[in-house]
């Protein structure tokens, strides 16, 4: 790639978003932005530090929250205020309480805003694991709303039955009837929750719906790969 690229990458819980993002983002030596990763970060900070019930203080609590993301596809990494919180952000407390942040207008606000920065941090001559080459963004609202005007938008979708035996087997290590019933209603609770604030389970104009539902996780990457391919060829003729 000769100029800086943004993709941005969305969907559903369970869809592969963060998974195939990575990979296509080492593919492609590009940065990766884990903005889910973000409002559990931002879960995990506001369980620490304000009443979850509060919304004015988890605002207020975001709003100075002491957040680094890692940016490697390989080893993106969470720090809080010096600490590294990677798998603090998976646990099912964090997992449970997201929602409640995440529904924050307040707090969405802020997040679209450092996120907005890192994809043009990462897009420029300041970029600090890119090189300027351009990044991997993925989330919930990042084709819709904080990177509408992305090189590429995809949406990352699946049935219903696809997502729930992934993250049972990355939840439980196991896809048998009882790990996925144990699973279901946290993913589909959270899609609904989220779904109440933010677009992502209906591909918006000029974004490429990519079902996995079918397709392994080296399927999926390619077709990705292919809509960027696509599309940059699509751009280098106008």
């Amino acid at each position: 790639m000769t100029s800086p690229v943004v993709i941005a990458i969305d969907g559903p819980s369970g869809s592969g978003k963060s998974s195939v993002s990575k990979a296509v983002a080492a593919r492609l030596g590009l940065a990766y932005l884990d903005t889910g990763a973000m409002y559990r970060a931002a879960t995990v900070w506001s369980m620490e530090t304000a009443d979850l019930a509060d919304a004015a203080a988890v605002t207020a609590a975001v709003n100075v929250m002491p957040l680094v993301m890692g940016l490697d596809p390989q080893a993106p990494g969470v720090e809080l205020d010096g600490r590294d919180v990677a798998e603090v952000i998976r646990t099912t407390e964090v997992t449970t309480n997201v929602s409640k942040v995440a529904s924050n207008l307040d707090v969405r606000a802020e997040l679209k805003r450092l996120q907005r920065a890192i994809i043009d941090q990462e897009s420029g001559p300041a970029a600090v694991h890119s090189a300027g080459r351009g990044i991997v963004a993925e989330g919930r609202d990042i084709t819709t709303v904080v990177a509408p005007d992305a090189d590429v938008r995809v949406l990352l979708t699946a049935s219903e039955e696809a997502r729930l035996r992934r993250r049972s087997l990355e939840v439980h290590g196991a896809a048998d009837a009882s790990a996925v019933e144990a699973t279901k209603d946290q993913i589909l609770r959270r899609d609904q929750d989220d779904a109440k604030v933010t677009q992502f389970l209906v591909a918006a104009d000029g974004v490429v719906t990519v079902d996995s539902s079918d397709l392994d996780f080296e399927q999926t990457v390619d077709a990705v790969l292919a809509v960027v391919a696509q599309a940059q060829a699509a751009a280098s003729t106008v």
